[in-house]
């Protein structure tokens, strides 16, 4: 109904001069006598052309509403792509008024075209050469409108630096609008002309690929574990396809690996890949690793440890659950705290399971699930699943996701302090190591300075709260009351019978 109501005045006006043009006979024979044959034939020049500028505006909206389409949204909430590029159309407007004007001259006005035509080819050479660059870029343009590698929104990278949000494509040049905000205008036949790379094309989604330089001495297998896991805690990575870490070369400098990972927003890439580089450095310092040096350089090379008596000291030191404990009783702990390696796909723990220990995550990610309203609670003893755990939008039946942990993260605290059964499934993302703290580690601890248990009991009320109100969250129910800092701190003397 719009597009006939826009057609309407042209047709009406179109319909008006065509009946002039039919009453020409009737109209010389009135308007004759009182102006003169010069000007009604002067009339006549100017309804004839009239007739020819309206069916070309007529035409050129025409052009306009099948160009346009019918609107609309698409069913993701895009708008919906022009039928015609904006190029083409334009292109086309072009054409019908020259035709018109030339049609007026050839017919209304009775002046032949031909030699226009041939004396304006020179004018048109000349011109032609002078400006052969706009053309050529005008031309691109076109081409460019009529393949569609690229529309409006997507996210280009037409050459190292050069990246931004497509804004506008003109006749002469494309218009990028970069991450920092700033107009990037580029000529169409630059970008005709060279490679470029589509990032919201075929799918939004696309990998970007780290290069990490790491020592020889690392072994493989725990730098794929180090850099893996901080990929898969880093903010805007997506889970599906799944992150991965390969080695690109081995260098005289050391071993490069490239930690590739998928993000689906190009203008969010150079943040995400802020978020990963971040996240391996902090999992490289947690486990005492630094990236490679050149070789050249003259430096004391400290060797690789992979367990220290420091590292687990510094672990504990890192953990608020431990603030209250001096170096000597840190330093005991982490002497007792016992190593252990999982597989991808094991549970740490499992919900309903019986426990005396909790475990500081050394290397790895892991997943925090509880089963789901109905679902059976699984006891058995911790049994390796599937090598590859699925993934964040495939996760296993009958279980809620509830967060995702890191190096540095500790679980189990509940069932040290209190000895209550394990209150959800903890489940390695990838091949981990933890370190383990039993009861009969920190018995000794608290039995020498039995204040340490309130503390403990304080910020095992707050932590519990935390994890109460995150769960109820997830699972969609209000959150129960917080506990009471007086029960727990007396379940946990009751415990340790201090």
């Amino acid at each position: 109904m719009n597009a006939l109501r826009r057609l309407f005045i042209p047709v009406l006006l179109l319909a008006l001069m065509a009946s002039l043009v039919a009453a020409k006979p009737w109209l010389h024979g009135h308007l004759d006598p009182v102006i003169g044959r010069s000007l009604s034939n002067g009339l006549d020049i100017a309804i004839a052309s009239a007739a020819w500028l309206i069916a070309a505006w007529g035409g050129a909206r025409l052009i306009d509403l099948l160009a346009a389409g019918n609107g609309g949204t698409n069913p993701d909430g895009t708008p919906r792509p022009p039928r015609f590029p904006r190029l083409l159309a334009d292109l086309l407007r072009f054409f019908i008024y020259g035709f018109a004007l030339l049609a007026i001259l050839a017919f209304v006005l009775q002046q032949p075209v031909t030699g226009l035509l041939a004396t304006s080819g020179v004018a048109i050479a000349v011109l032609g050469f002078a400006l052969r660059n706009i053309i050529a870029d005008i031309f691109a343009g076109i081409a460019l409108n009529i393949e569609h590698p690229y529309h409006i929104g997507d996210w280009l990278e037409l050459s190292p630096g050069v990246t931004g949000r497509v804004d506008e494509i003109n006749w002469r040049a494309t218009r990028l609008i970069a991450g920092d905000g700033t107009a990037v205008i580029v000529p169409n036949g630059i970008v005709a002309g060279s490679r470029f790379t589509n990032f919201s094309r075929p799918s939004p989604s696309f990998r970007v690929s780290v290069p990490i330089m790491l020592d020889q001495e690392v072994p493989v297998e725990r730098a794929k574990r180090i850099l893996l896991s901080a990929m898969l805690c880093a903010d805007g990575v997506l889970p599906t396809p799944r992150p991965d870490v390969i080695v690109d070369a081995v260098t005289p400098n050391g071993v490069s690996y490239k930690a590739r990972f998928w993000t689906d927003d190009g203008g969010r890439a150079a943040l995400v890949r802020d978020a990963v580089l971040t996240a391996v450095l902090g999992n490289l310092a947690r486990v005492g690793i630094g990236p490679a040096c050149p070789k050249q350089e003259v430096r004391q090379h400290q060797p690789v440890q992979a367990d220290t008596g420091m590292l687990r000291h510094n672990l504990l030191r890192q953990l608020q659950l431990f603030d209250a404990f001096d170096d000597e009783e840190l330093g005991a702990l982490a002497d007792a705290m016992r190593e252990v390696h999982l597989p991808a796909g094991t549970a740490a723990v499992r919900q309903g399971e019986a426990g005396e220990s909790l475990f500081v995550i050394a290397e790895g990610a892991f997943d925090v699930e509880i089963a789901a309203p109905g679902a059976a609670t699984q006891t058995a003893a911790p049994q390796p699943a599937a090598p590859q755990p699925a993934a964040d939008g495939d996760r296993r039946p009958g279980v809620i996701h509830l967060t995702r942990l890191r190096p540095g993260d500790v679980f189990g605290e509940m069932s040290l302090l209190t000895g209550q059964p394990r209150s959800a499934s903890v489940v390695a993302c990838t091949d981990s190591v933890v370190y383990e703290l039993a009861r009969s580690h920190l018995d000794p601890v608290l039995r020498q300075r039995p204040q340490l248990a309130e503390r403990l009991a304080d910020l095992m009320a707050d932590r519990q709260s935390r994890n109460t109100v995150q769960r109820a969250r997830q699972q969609g129910v209000a959150p129960p009351p917080p506990p009471e800092t007086q029960a727990l701190l007396a379940r946990l003397r009751n415990f340790f019978k201090l």
